[in-house]
């Protein structure tokens, strides 16, 4: 999980979790942002009116998915590896 707060009318990540203020968490994935979009529920969770710049957060969830896509040591090795004897 990622925790957020709003910097300056942005929504930006906490990877430290020691930024002052509300919080809210986040799955690292574009789709629960994407989600999270749609319900409008950031304005909500941080209790503020208008719309929040997530810009930020969109860059640092990119570079995330980036880095597991690239690394050699993605979600397959993961898995259990079952000995069959």
């Amino acid at each position: 999980m990622l925790r957020l707060v709003v910097v300056a009318g942005a929504v930006v990540p906490d990877t430290g979790r020691r930024l002052p203020g509300r919080g809210a968490w986040l799955h690292p994935d574009s789709g629960c942002l994407r989600n999270a979009e749609k319900r409008r529920a950031f304005p909500r969770a941080f209790r503020v009116q208008g719309p929040l710049d997530v810009v930020r957060l969109r860059g640092h969830l990119a570079e995330l998915e980036q880095e597991v896509v690239g690394s050699p040591h993605g979600r397959q090795e993961a898995r259990k590896q079952v000995d069959p004897s």
